[in-house]
């Protein structure tokens, strides 16, 4: 068996610093030979990996169909193909009687990720057809550092452009005359600061806007009236925006309401009550969002008449325009809740079949339509896209993902639990598992997810790999905890700065409710979190070992303190409002306190697997090289440590879809030799 890989010590604070030398071969070959250890200790498992692997393929249908979106003349789709990471991306004439109906004879490819992949790493981001339909807008990033290549599609001659343009980040906004397009640039922190525009046929490109506060990000995108170009500007308290006839592109844009610390507002472009206005959703009355609008001609704030009252109980999430209604995004008692107000009608809530689910508006479809699409799903229950009849809320599945082979929904019982806090907060938690596990009463191997960071809500979704869990008797939970947005605004706010230790008490909670309640017992307990949820992996690690016996990081945030404090970082400026500014005193203090990385102390811990990606600008590889380094050296148990890092991925992992499965595989197999259920 191959040892162990035992980083070196440098003297001084953070002895594992010189793991940061990005490049250098030390650098380089240690984390192969971490790589070459997982192989090694994971090679009994290799016959495992590959029978997970085919099995969960074997359940995903290889080649599908997308639902074909309409715009314009045309349906748009997506087909997939057995053998192929990517799906291509395909366009052809709508029928004369508006069906969904393919016309193969006018059937034409618009982009092959694959071919354009060679192999490697790709990751597609804008994909973006001109107004009148003549030109296809793409972003490329060929390495998975999230900076893209632009380009330019003629699509009547297949004829590609690319633009020379450096440091963008993908994002690609058509005015409406299909000659104008705006673009945004990133600075040396991999911030969206610099938006331009670019005139097909030119040479170069105007700067429009510079945000010069590194806290702010800068992003551009068309309303739904397809009128409008909206300029928004956000840190994570603060928003302005500013907005553009998309008639006139080469006038200047305007200001709706200027920033104010702690004001936050969105704004879209629509009809209400048959005239072109604006819908604004705004926390100055409330921290759960009130609706506003305001004429046309009159955006500015002094203007904004309030149409939605703000509510405590229920936040106001976002909003869908349509000619013919307004959707609102709503979030009451941790779940999403879609209500309509048609024009000149009574308003209604969407009716949906599971007590826990995921919910959103998909698709606006044209601005004119009088349908929209719904994507849902719930644990036990694959994605369906579902179409809405706005006007009197009559529902038709379009489409459900398939499941392939043997597959029974309702061999799957989920259930909604509420785990006590240390402070007497009722924490949700939603979990599924085959009917007879739940029946038994006894004990089995339980897999809790979590995250909590930034308000972004963990709803329940459908996974085809996680049935080779469910089908061997695995119980999945996630732990809804404060941080994140299952409950509304202040449930975030009660779980960032300096209330941050609640997330990971919450989680602690869960985790000992799933245990009272005999689902599960310590040494069947395996948790999991990627990115900000790998900090809250690591910092339940520190300070309750003994309650679990596995653990998966996925791109982890465990060296947050040093992190904060070198502002030449990716992103870090603009996180000071998620985590605290360490150069202040009482901060540093706060996150010292519960950072993994300077917390790991001499204790046995349960067997880890932390994974990382080479060219991650959002959570530098070194955090989980340097968190494991620091685990070797002091934890006092034998059970397995591992790191995986991926040399041609970022952030999202390995780009293409068998590449996914194989990282799952490799999970998985993890977990079943280091829960003792190694044969799977």
């Amino acid at each position: 068996m191959i040892a162990a890989p035992i980083a070196r010590q440098e003297s001084g604070a953070d002895p594992y610093r010189w793991l940061e030398n990005r490049d250098s071969d030390e650098v380089l070959d240690h984390l192969r030979a971490e790589n070459a250890y997982l192989e090694a200790e994971l090679a009994p498992q290799q016959a495992l990996r590959e029978r997970l692997f085919e099995e969960i393929k074997g359940r995903i249908r290889e080649t599908d169909l997308s639902l074909p979106v309409p715009w314009g003349d045309y349906l748009y789709f997506q087909r997939t193909t057995a053998g192929d990471e990517y799906p291509r991306h395909y366009r052809c004439r709508k029928p004369a009687d508006g069906s969904l109906t393919l016309d193969a004879a006018s059937e034409q490819l618009l982009l092959d990720p694959n071919a354009l992949a060679g192999g490697g790493y790709l990751a597609l981001g804008a994909f973006s057809i001109s107004p009148d339909q003549r030109r296809l807008a793409y972003s490329l990033d060929r390495s998975g550092d999230e900076i893209y290549r632009l380009f330019v599609k003629e699509l009547d001659s297949g004829q590609i452009q690319e633009l020379p343009f450096d440091d963008c980040d993908g994002s690609m906004t058509w005015a409406n005359d299909s000659q104008t397009l705006f673009f945004t640039e990133l600075d040396d922190t991999h911030r969206p600061y610099k938006l331009y525009r670019h005139r097909l046929g030119t040479d170069g490109a105007e700067a429009v806007f510079e945000e010069g506060d590194g806290r702010f990000f800068l992003h551009c995108y068309r309303s739904s009236s397809e009128r409008q170009l909206i300029l928004q500007l956000g840190s994570k308290t603060t928003s302005e925006v500013w907005v553009l006839d998309a008639e006139r592109p080469q006038d200047a844009f305007v200001c709706l309401a200027p920033r104010e610390e702690g004001h936050e507002y969105d704004v879209d472009h629509g009809l209400q009550d048959g005239a072109w206005s604006w819908l604004i959703r705004s926390n100055q009355s409330g921290i759960n969002f009130a609706l506003y609008a305001a004429d046309e001609a009159a955006p500015q704030r002094p203007h904004w008449r309030e149409i939605r009252a703000h509510d405590p109980a229920v936040m106001l999430e976002g909003v869908t325009l349509n000619r013919d209604a307004l959707v609102l995004s709503l979030r009451e008692g941790g779940l999403p809740v879609l209500e309509v107000q048609p024009q000149g009608a009574a308003a209604y809530r969407v009716q949906l079949p599971d007590a826990a689910y995921s919910l959103h508006v998909q698709d606006g479809l044209e601005f004119h339509s009088t349908v929209i699409r719904l994507r849902y799903e719930a644990l036990g229950r694959p994605a369906q896209i579902r179409q809405l009849e706005l006007a009197t809320g009559a529902q038709q599945v379009l489409k459900q993902t398939p499941v392939e082979g043997p597959f029974d929904a309702e061999a799957y019982e989920s259930r909604r639990l509420w785990a006590t806090a240390a402070d007497g907060t009722q924490v949700p938690i939603s979990l599924v598992a085959r009917r007879e596990v739940l029946a038994a009463g006894t004990p089995a191997p339980l897999y809790l997810y979590g995250y909590g960071a930034y308000g972004e809500s963990l709803d329940p979704w459908f996974s085809h790999a996680r049935l080779s869990l469910l089908e061997r008797g695995f119980v999945f939970a996630i732990a809804h905890v404060r941080g994140g947005g299952e409950m509304g605004e202040a449930w975030y706010r009660a779980g960032k700065l300096e209330h941050k230790p609640n997330t990971f008490g919450d989680f602690i909670a869960c985790a000992e409710h799933l245990i009272d309640a005999g689902l599960t017992t310590p040494v069947q307990l395996a948790i999991s979190g990627g990115s900000a949820g790998g900090l809250l992996i690591g910092a339940v690690l520190n300070q309750r070992p003994q309650l679990f016996a596995a653990a998966i990081a996925e791109v982890p945030f465990v060296d947050v303190l040093n992190t904060m404090l070198n502002p030449e970082l990716p992103l870090t400026v603009t996180e000071y409002d998620e985590w605290g500014d360490p150069n202040q005193p009482e901060v540093f203090a706060r996150i010292q306190a519960y950072a993994p990385y300077e917390n790991v102390r001499a204790q046995a811990y349960p067997a880890i697997l932390a994974v990382a990606g080479y060219n991650d600008s959002r959570v530098q590889y070194w955090e989980a090289a340097k968190w494991v380094a620091r685990l070797r050296e002091r934890k006092t148990d034998a059970n397995l440590l591992l790191l995986k890092t991926d040399l041609e991925a970022g952030h999202g992992g390995m780009s293409g879809r068998y590449q996914g499965i194989r990282d799952v595989a490799l999970e998985y197999a993890f977990l079943f030799k280091v829960l003792g259920l190694a044969e799977g």
